[in-house]
């Protein structure tokens, strides 16, 4: 029996949704460090709506996202393919394919870096807890959900980029 292919299925081949149109949330400055990320929305085409899953591809020299911990969401990460490194805090640890992390809500702060010559495939999930908040220790950015369920960014300080 062959799977079905559309927006609604039961089953899809990961690898043909459509990446994300919009590559990053994030504001200038911060959102051309992100540029060599591609994600895939895998839960958002079932209507999974408590968590996100995503086939994310970092292609060489990419972040996977600003370094940064959450206040009330969980996130875990399952390496596909390639070798990134994974800086947790201060500590940065070599992955490879079947590595994974997991990051609780307000423990390490945590990103993906590829320094290789090859694309790392990566999953991605994490729930949607409401009123959660991001935290990036190395920059001036702070991340508040909003109740539309929409990022807002502004300076550690409040006020707007």
């Amino acid at each position: 029996m062959d799977k079905q292919k559309s927006a609604g299925s039961i089953s899809v081949t990961a690898i043909d949704v459509a990446p994300r149109v919009k590559p990053s949330n994030y504001p200038e400055p911060f959102a051309s460090r992100v540029k060599g990320r591609e994600k895939r929305q895998l839960g958002d085409i079932f209507g999974i709506n408590n968590f996100g899953v995503n086939l994310t591809k970092l292609f060489p020299g990419s972040e996977s996202a600003l370094l940064h911990r959450h206040s009330k969401q969980d996130e875990f990460i399952y390496i596909l393919e390639g070798a990134p490194t994974l800086i947790a805090d201060n500590e940065e640890i070599l992955m490879a394919p079947g590595d994974c992390a997991g990051f609780p809500a307000a423990g390490f702060a945590h990103q993906l870096v590829n320094r290789t010559e090859k694309v790392v495939v990566y999953l991605e999930i994490g729930d949607r807890t409401p009123g959660d908040e991001g935290s990036y220790p190395k920059d001036d950015l702070k991340a508040s959900l909003g109740p539309d369920g929409n990022w807002q960014f502004t300076h550690k300080d409040g006020t707007s980029y």
